[in-house]
């Protein structure tokens, strides 16, 4: 196949390339593109001769793909799509009539998931939400647009195309079942004993709590290793494993299985937590309003669980 001259490559070729793909005919892409089919037919014969191959050849009363053709078009339809973002003029975002799709990376859901519906509901109620605990490449669907905000803790530098805003610091704390024979003796000694649950939300079995504070190595067996956080509350108030977690992701946990507060034996080294989001998306409208929400209801929830913990604690 004949090297490719992209300075002679007409934009409409593709298109009405993508349109023979489509509609399988010259007649068809014809009355799509609203042109004769012999300007279809042109256009044909001239990609033909750009690429090197026949791309479709009439099989009975319809035109047949080549195997070439069914490569190219996978990379095709993408380049048009995002040369119609590109061109259009931008819209104003109006939530009441709004029927968009935001996508949110953050494994803590539960009351901030809620909050964050009620206002979409009550503002946008055409809007459809995607919760993501924390997709794979988190990065990159973020710079690509395909994921609007995304909550990350730890010292990780963020790539180029990224902007960020930081929260406040987690505050840790461990959670026992009313009754775990841990309370009654609880010190360092009970912490080593009791088998502990840990958290895998990124395929990563390294928890905070393996780098203390002060550099002590923890002392800690994990008994179980799970993916969700949505399961903790009923695992810990069924067993006497120790889960010692950030206050936002368990407070409520906390009430609803009647779960014991306890100061952790191990403080992990404070690391910063962040919201981020595409650098290209930080002045549209429709983004700086789902990040508005989203950042109201994690600041409210995290205030409100560190209230309830304390209060816990006594």
């Amino acid at each position: 196949m004949k090297e490719i001259q992209l300075h002679r490559i007409d934009l409409n070729l593709l298109v009405v390339f993508e349109a023979l793909m489509s509609e399988g005919s010259v007649a068809g892409a014809a009355e799509t593109l609203a042109k004769t089919p012999s300007a279809i037919s042109h256009a044909l014969a001239r990609l033909r001769e750009q690429v090197g191959d026949p791309l479709m050849v009439r099989v009975g009363g319809r035109m047949q793909p080549s195997p070439f053709a069914l490569v190219l078009i996978e990379d095709v339809r993408p380049i048009l799509r995002s040369i119609k973002r590109v061109l259009a003029v931008p819209e104003a975002f109006d939530p009441a009539t709004s029927d968009r799709v935001f996508r949110v990376a953050c494994p803590i859901s539960g009351k901030v998931l809620s909050d964050v519906m009620r206002r979409i509901r009550a503002e946008a109620p055409g809007v459809k939400l995607e919760w993501l605990s924390a997709p794979r490449q988190v990065y990159d669907a973020v710079a690509e647009g395909l994921v609007d905000i995304a909550h990350l803790g730890g010292e990780t530098r963020l790539p180029d195309g990224l902007d960020a805003v930081e929260v406040a610091p987690f505050r840790w704390t461990s959670f026992l079942r009313d009754g775990h024979p841990a309370l009654a003796d609880w010190g360092p000694e009970a912490w080593s004993r009791y088998p502990h649950v840990q958290v895998n939300i990124a395929n990563d079995a390294r928890s905070p709590l393996d780098n203390p504070a002060d550099g002590t190595p923890p002392d800690r067996t994990i008994g179980a290793l799970i993916s969700e956080f949505s399961s903790l509350g009923p695992l810990l108030a069924e067993s006497d494993l120790i889960g010692t977690f950030p206050r936002i992701m368990m407070a409520w946990d906390m009430q609803t299985y009647g779960l014991r507060p306890v100061v952790p034996q191990i403080t992990p080294a404070m690391f910063r937590t962040r919201f981020f989001w595409s650098s290209r998306l930080a002045s549209d409208p429709a983004s700086k309003w789902i990040r508005e929400i989203v950042l109201t209801a994690y600041a409210a929830r995290h205030a409100e669980a560190d209230h309830l913990v304390e209060q816990a604690l006594g």
